[in-house]
């Protein structure tokens, strides 16, 4: 399995600021709900933002795919980014520490 992570920025930065509209507050609300599914699943490992409310703020996503295109469709099926409130971009990558599996590897 390989792994993937897209960066997500709002492509409307002023919805830090003075707040999400009504459609914006939905499309967060299914984006959070679809990635809190795929890591149910076991596909999402890590998925955060930064607290900055301004143009620089971001969000990534590092996820578990087969190919890169499964991670494109994966990326592209996230609402926000389907519907235009987040912009994404994909890149391979690979964790190479996880304070969250140290305890499995200081058993070998």
């Amino acid at each position: 399995m390989n792994q993937y992570l897209y960066k997500i920025v709002p492509t409307r930065p002023e919805m830090l600021i003075s707040g999400p509209t009504d459609n914006e507050s939905v499309l967060l609300e299914q984006h959070y709900k679809y990635l809190h599914e795929l890591t149910v699943q076991g596909i999402v490992r890590i998925a955060g933002r930064t607290l900055v409310e301004d143009e620089s703020t971001f969000g990534i996503v590092v996820f578990n795919a087969v190919s890169e295109d499964e991670a494109r469709h994966l990326m592209n099926a996230d609402p926000a980014v389907k519907q235009g409130v987040m912009h994404a971009e994909l890149y391979p990558f690979r964790i190479a520490l996880d304070a969250s599996r140290l305890d499995e590897d200081s058993d070998t």
